[in-house]
C-alpha cells in the first residue's frame, strides 16, 4: 500500500466526506450550477474489472476511498465500457459513437490502427467551445506518436496534455520520456509515472479554480506489467503470485490517487461545484501472471478483457458531487453517453447522430431516456448487442469454434447474469431481431459537422459556426476576437441556422497592433435559451483522419 501522501483525501479528517458533508441534504445541482458552470472531473482506469472494487463486492483488493464515494454518489450497477479493448473503448468515451460506428474500431494487435481525424468531435472539444480549460493527463492510446498532428489530444480539444500518447509507451511505468504537448519531457526512467500523472493533474486543478475545467485524468493503473515502488505494501505476505500481489497493490494505489484528486478539488475550493465520475475502459486483464480467479475481478460475470461477454465490457461506474443525493442506478449507460452529458453539463446543444445520450438525469434525478439497445464491435472478431434483457454476441468464423459460418449466442441476463445458458436455439425469433440491429448498427460515422472553427490566413480570419445538433439555432451571430486590431466583417449573421447548416463571417484585419491572440465567437439561441462558442483562431489542419467506410456483418 502506497504511503500516505500529502493529499491523503480520506485519511484526514477534513475534508467533505470525511465530514460527512457530501449528502442530500448538501446544495442542490441547481444551486451549484448558479454560481457558475459545473467543472467535470472524469478518472479512467486502465483494464479494471468490475468486481476489483470494494462497493462492487472486492473482499481482498482495498479501495476505501472510491468505496466512500460511491456511498455519497451515484453508483451504476450496468455500466459498459466501449469495447473490450482499450482503444475502441477511449474512441467510444471521447466521441459518443460506439464501436461499430467509431472511427477506432480495433486495438493495433488486432488490424490496422485509426487515429482520431479532424472530423471527430470529442468531448474536450465540447467542452472548450463553452469556455472551459481542457486537460487530458495520462494515456492517450492514438497514435502516432509525434507532434503536430490531428490526432494528438492539443489537436482533439484539450488544452494541456501531458502523458503518454501511445498503447506501447503507456505500458512503461517508469519511462524515459513523458509528453507534454507537443514536446518530451525527460525523465530517466527515474520516476514511477502514476505518482507524477497524479501530480500534474492536482496542478492543473489548482491552476484552474478560477475558471471552469474538464480534467481526464486517465492513469495507466492497473494495466500490465504489474509494476510499483517498493514491495507490494499490504499485500506482500499473501500467499499468491507476486505478479498478483503487485496488482492489487496498483488497484490500492489508484484509490489513493482517486482521494488525492478529490482532496485538491476540496482545497481548491470547487468541490461543491465539480462533477467526478470514475470508471474504467475495460474488464479485467489476465497478463503477465495476474490472475483475475483470485479476485474474482469479474464478479458475478463471465469472460474478461477481449472478450464481449459481460465481465470483458461491464465496468464500474460511480459520480460524486456534494450536491448529488446517494443512489444505485441500474439503467444500462455507456462510455459513448459521456460526450452527450458533458454537453449538457457545459450547457451547449447536444450534437445530433451520436450513439450516446446524457446520463446527468440520472444523477440529478432529472429525466432520462433509456437506451433502446448497445452495441460492441470487434471487426472480424465478435459483435455483441443488448437489448432490454437480451444479449447477443455474434462470433465471426475465423475464431475459433465458431465454424465456417460463425455463431451466435444469445443470454437472458435477467435470470442468467453470468451468460451460462445459450438460449438461441430456443428463441429463434429473438436471434434474427438481434442479428438484424446489429447489421442495421454497423456502419459509416452518422454525425453532422458541429461547432465554431477560425482559421487565419495572412490579414483575414475565416470564422464558421457548423450547427450539428438536432436543433434550429436562432439569433446567430459571428463575432471575431482581434486582439486589439482592428477589423470588418462580412456575413456572419443569420436568423436561423438549420440543423446541418453552417454560417460562415471573413474578418479583414487592419491596423498593426497585435496584443492578443485572435479567437473567433458564436452567440445564439436554442429553445430560448443563449448559447455562446469561442474557438481560437489558427490555421488550416494539414490533413483530416476521415470517417470509416460503412460496414455492415465483420467488415472494418
Amino acid at each position: 500500500m502506497p504511503p500516505t501522501t500529502r493529499r491523503g483525501f480520506f485519511a484526514g479528517t477534513g475534508g467533505l466526506l470525511a465530514a460527512g458533508l457530501a449528502t442530500a441534504s448538501a446544495a442542490e445541482p441547481a444551486a451549484a450550477a448558479a454560481r457558475g458552470p459545473l467543472n467535470f472531473v472524469l478518472i479512467l482506469a486502465d483494464d479494471l474489472g468490475w468486481g476489483e472494487i470494494g462497493c462492487y463486492g472486492q473482499r481482498k483488493i482495498v479501495t476505501p476511498n472510491i468505496d466512500r464515494l460511491a456511498a455519497r454518489g451515484v453508483r451504476f450497477t450496468d455500466a459498459y465500457a466501449g469495447s473490450s479493448l482499450c482503444a475502441p473503448s477511449r474512441c467510444a468515451l471521447m466521441t459518443g459513437l460506439h464501436s461499430g460506428h467509431g472511427t477506432v474500431r480495433e486495438n493495433p494487435e488486432g488490424g490496422p490502427q485509426r487515429s482520431l481525424g479532424a472530423a471527430d468531435l470529442t468531448f474536450a472539444e465540447i467542452a472548450r467551445l463553452a469556455g472551459y480549460r481542457t486537460a487530458c493527463i495520462g494515456k492517450w492510446g492514438f497514435g502516432p506518436e509525434e507532434p503536430g498532428q490531428v490526432s494528438h489530444p492539443n489537436a482533439r480539444g484539450f488544452d494541456e496534455f501531458f502523458g503518454y500518447i501511445t498503447h506501447a509507451h503507456a505500458h512503461q511505468y517508469w519511462p524515459a520520456y513523458l509528453w507534454h504537448n507537443q514536446e518530451k519531457v525527460t525523465f530517466g526512467r527515474a520516476q514511477y509515472a502514476p505518482d507524477v500523472l497524479r501530480d500534474r493533474a492536482v496542478e492543473f486543478i489548482e491552476e484552474s479554480a478560477g475558471h471552469p475545467f474538464l480534467l481526464h485524468f486517465a492513469t495507466n493503473l492497473p494495466h500490465s506489467p504489474s509494476e510499483i515502488p517498493g514491495d507490494a505494501g499490504r499485500y506482500a505476505h499473501e500467499p499468491w503470485t507476486r505478479s498478483n500481489r503487485r496488482h492489487a497493490a496498483q488497484v490500492t494505489r489508484m484509490d489513493a490517487h482517486v482521494a488525492d484528486i478529490v482532496r485538491a478539488l476540496e482545497e481548491a475550493g470547487v468541490a461543491d461545484r465539480t462533477v467526478v465520475l470514475f470508471t474504467a475502459d475495460n474488464g479485467p486483464h489476465h497478463e503477465k501472471g495476474v490472475t483475475p480467479e483470485v479476485f474474482n475481478s469479474n464478479g458475478p460475470f463471465r469472460g474478461v478483457k477481449r472478450q464481449l461477454y459481460e465481465g470483458g465490457i461491464r465496468v464500474p461506474m460511480v459520480a460524486w458531487a456534494p450536491f448529488l443525493s446517494p443512489k444505485v442506478v441500474h439503467d444500462p449507460v455507456a462510455l459513448w453517453d459521456i460526450l452527450p452529458t458533458v454537453a449538457e453539463i457545459a450547457r451547449v446543444p447536444v450534437p445530433a447522430g451520436l450513439d450516446g445520450r446524457s446520463f446527468l438525469g440520472l444523477l440529478t434525478g432529472g429525466n432520462h431516456k433509456r437506451h433502446d439497445h448497445l452495441v460492441w464491435n470487434r471487426p472480424r472478431k465478435m459483435q455483441a448487442v443488448r437489448r432490454g434483457h437480451w444479449k447477443m454476441i455474434r462470433f465471426a468464423p475465423e475464431i475459433a469454434g465458431a465454424g465456417p459460418e460463425g455463431r451466435v449466442e444469445l443470454y437472458d441476463l435477467r435470470d442468467d447474469r453470468g451468460e451460462r445458458h445459450d438460449v438461441s436455439v430456443t428463441h429463434p425469433d429473438r436471434v434474427i431481431e438481434l442479428n438484424d440491429l446489429l447489421d442495421a448498427s454497423i456502419g459509416p460515422d452518422p454525425r453532422l459537422p458541429y461547432g465554431l472553427t477560425a482559421y487565419e490566413e495572412g490579414a483575414e480570419v475565416e470564422v464558421t459556426l457548423m450547427n450539428g445538433s438536432a436543433r434550429p439555432w436562432r439569433d446567430v451571430r459571428l463575432s471575431l476576437d482581434a486582439g486589439g486590431r482592428r477589423s470588418t466583417r462580412k456575413g456572419g449573421r443569420a436568423e436561423v441556422l438549420e440543423p446541418g447548416e453552417s454560417l460562415t463571417a471573413t474578418f479583414t484585419l487592419t491596423g498593426e497592433s497585435e496584443e492578443g491572440p485572435l479567437a473567433g465567437r458564436a452567440r445564439f439561441t436554442v429553445d430560448g435559451r443563449t448559447v455562446r462558442f469561442h474557438a481560437k483562431a489558427g490555421g488550416r489542419p494539414a490533413g483530416d483522419g476521415g470517417h470509416p467506410p460503412a460496414a455492415g456483418g465483420f467488415a472494418l
